[in-house]
């Protein structure tokens, strides 16, 4: 096992979106969080929600529930740096949600173009647990560090629908929406009392290798340990520690010749699939750097 971090900051060189470059360049030292709010802020509207292909395959320019989730992603990377643009992007999603709490999975597009059918042909009048709990999971990443995030209304609103959902889940759950069920009630272990309980039973829907098949997914499509607990804490309870060992092992091992790492889902245009790229390389070297596998030096 071994990782390049100079092959992997090639390829970010050559290949990657300026956002992801400046989250690596922070993972690695090499640049001030303020670099990364102004890289964030190039896919802003300003309602104070963002589009613009912050999610690479939904590449319109309206504000969506995901491109909320990828703004607070890289708001968290960089804690405890706080900008006031998290608590503005709770707004927005306190704007969208609908009566029962929860989020859409996404909002009308007017031009679908580079767009995955899956995003453009939402629902806007129906809430899922899965862009509730994705964009809340990272938003109380944030509060952990932001007051202005901890005290924002739509957390709680966002979480009693998320607990309330979650409650009715059972085996047929979608391996995605199960993963981000598991990251919400993983960053509201301490919020809410039924967290702990609720995150316990989920596990039971988790295979023994912690592999989850992704139906309707590319063939072989997985979900790993790894993607349901990155770094360590509640939900890593869930896994053998033998069998996160593995699966680090593994993740320092998928680095590609060229410095980078792959995603193994479709993307929906061939700026998608490179962006992806470069955003797997970021999750990558985080995930192993927050686990102790690689330093920065």
């Amino acid at each position: 096992m071994g990782v390049d971090l100079a092959a992997a900051a090639a390829f970010m060189a050559r290949h990657a979106r300026v956002l992801d470059r400046r989250r690596f360049e922070f993972l690695l030292g090499a640049t001030s969080a303020d670099a990364v709010f102004a890289a964030v802020d190039a896919y802003r509207n300003p309602d104070g929600g963002y589009g613009w292909g912050i999610e690479p395959d939904l590449r319109a320019p309206e504000s969506q529930p995901a491109g909320a989730l990828h703004a607070l992603e890289a708001f968290a990377d960089v804690a405890p740096a706080t900008t006031p643009h998290a608590a503005q992007v709770c707004d927005w999603l306190d704007s969208i949600t609908l009566p029962d709490g929860g989020l859409p999975f996404a909002l009308p597009v007017a031009d679908p173009a580079g767009c995955a059918p899956f995003w453009a042909q939402a629902d806007p009048t129906v809430s899922a647990l899965q862009s509730t709990a994705f964009a809340l999971a990272a938003a109380l990443r944030v509060a952990e560090y932001d007051p202005a995030v901890a005290a924002h209304p739509w957390l709680d609103r966002a979480i009693g629908y998320g607990i309330e959902a979650v409650r009715r889940l059972d085996g047929s759950v979608h391996a995605i929406e199960l993963c981000f069920a598991v990251r919400f009630l993983d960053a509201a272990h301490d919020r809410h009392p039924e967290a702990p309980a609720l995150l316990e039973r989920l596990g039971a829907f988790i295979p023994d290798d912690g592999l989850v098949p992704v139906a309707g997914g590319s063939e072989g499509e997985v979900l790993r340990p790894l993607d349901f607990a990155p770094v360590p804490g509640p939900a890593r309870r869930l896994y053998r520690d033998e069998l996160i060992a593995a699966e680090l092992n593994r993740l320092a091992d998928a680095q590609h010749d060229d410095g980078g790492w792959s995603v193994d889902f479709a993307s929906y245009s061939p700026a998608a699939e490179l962006e992806w790229r470069g955003y797997q390389t970021v999750h990558a070297v985080s995930v192993l750097l927050r686990n102790g596998v690689i330093s920065p030096g």
